[in-house]
């Protein structure tokens, strides 16, 4: 199957497939997903149970027990979901779904010698933009069908927590960078922002909040630094918002509802990262998030109304720079000195999505400690 990406799985996951919904065995290193084939095996569907989660060598090899003709193996064959990760010989490395050797660090490496991220199998930015192969994605991982509506796929899925952050951090790329239908009815186009509504919609906004501002300063530059003051708080608040409620991951709540509102809020950005109309903030949610934050900023700034605006408008105008930036990093070739940040960023998708919160910056990722280690070539 030349150009299908297949992961690596650990014994214990391979051994946690061990039922007639989802049955798993393993020949060598090579694991099956034989979940169609149980009730189809001639001596029955009790006896495939009994190996469900183990490796099926002995068995297969029995002759006394059951002989096996080539027609098994080549079931078999066309069951192959992955392969299975080397515990007890740390120094023999396992090969990934992309031909990588998988070492006992947890690290791998292509067969041109670049690193290969073991749990998405991917090296570089390039393959964020690899078309996803649906069928044998769905097939592999029994996640989410990217050909049917996604948003009731989660909420009627059943997945438990760990299962749903551990597949929603494998990017997946939905056929020629299209938007993968989220409810399939007439509410998709809602779903849906061009990267130019942002500006369109707050810029003259944020223009008429600065003008109103402006009566009360008789320094213009009182005002700019206002506006300078409130581009920086924003920084910090996109690094908060990012870290803390995009991804607060961990502290969800295991059961369905957290879960979809994960996937609506952040979620899906990373399943499909390179969806560009589900890539900046929607109105409406901005406007849910934006809200409290006027109310605080004249909550802070009581003695002066215009000084909160002022102050108010330039973190709204960070955050269009942010939205921007945003879009742009996952979709425009760059000038010289964003390709960095672009990189930085995408490495977030694909590598470590659990630091490198910076998008316009690391800088409150130094500060925090949470920025991404540069990755180095493994020979």
């Amino acid at each position: 199957m030349p150009g299908r990406t297949l992961p690596t799985f650990t014994l214990a996951e391979v051994q946690s497939h061990n039922t007639k919904k989802s049955c798993f065995v393993t020949l060598g290193q090579k694991v099956y997903d034989v979940t169609d084939f149980v009730d189809a095996h001639p001596g029955g569907s009790d006896l495939v149970l009994q190996y469900a989660g183990k490796d099926v060598a002995a068995i297969l090899q029995d002759a006394s027990s059951h002989a096996h003709s080539e027609a098994a193996y080549e079931v078999l064959d066309d069951s192959l979901v992955g392969f299975l990760a080397s515990e007890s010989d740390k120094s023999t490395p396992a090969a990934d779904g992309n031909g990588a050797a998988v070492n006992g660090n947890g690290t791998a490496k292509g067969a041109n010698g670049t690193y290969v991220h073991p749990k998405t199998g991917m090296s570089c930015e390039e393959d964020l933009s690899r078309d996803t192969d649906i069928v044998s994605d769905y097939k592999t991982h029994k996640f989410l069908d990217l050909s049917r509506p996604l948003f009731p796929q989660v909420w009627n899925g059943g997945f438990s927590k760990e299962f749903y952050l551990d597949q929603v951090h494998r990017p997946r790329h939905y056929k020629g960078g299209q938007s993968a239908p989220l409810f399939g009815n007439f509410l998709e186009p809602l779903t849906l922002t061009p990267w130019w509504v942002v500006p369109l919609l707050w810029l003259p906004l944020v223009t008429y909040g600065v003008y109103l501002a402006s009566k009360g300063f008789s320094n213009p530059l009182g005002e700019v630094a206002c506006l300078v003051g409130g581009v920086f708080l924003w920084t910090l608040v996109e690094y908060l918002l990012h870290r803390f409620l995009f991804h607060i991951d961990y502290y969800l709540p295991d059961n369905r509802v957290g879960i979809t509102v994960h996937f609506a809020l952040h979620g899906i950005h990373h399943y499909l990262p390179m969806d560009k109309y589900r890539l900046v903030m929607p109105p409406a949610l901005f406007i849910v998030l934006a809200t409290p934050f006027w109310k605080l900023a004249h909550v802070i700034f009581f003695w002066n109304w215009h000084i909160a605006t002022a102050v108010y408008c330039g973190g709204v105008f960070g955050y269009i720079c942010y939205d921007m930036t945003h879009y742009f990093l996952h979709h425009q070739n760059l000038p010289l000195w964003w390709k960095q940040l672009k990189k930085y960023h995408l490495e977030h998708h694909f590598l470590d999505y659990e630091n490198g919160f910076g998008v316009t910056s690391p800088f409150w990722d130094i500060v925090f400690g949470t920025e991404l280690v540069p990755r180095t070539k493994k020979n």
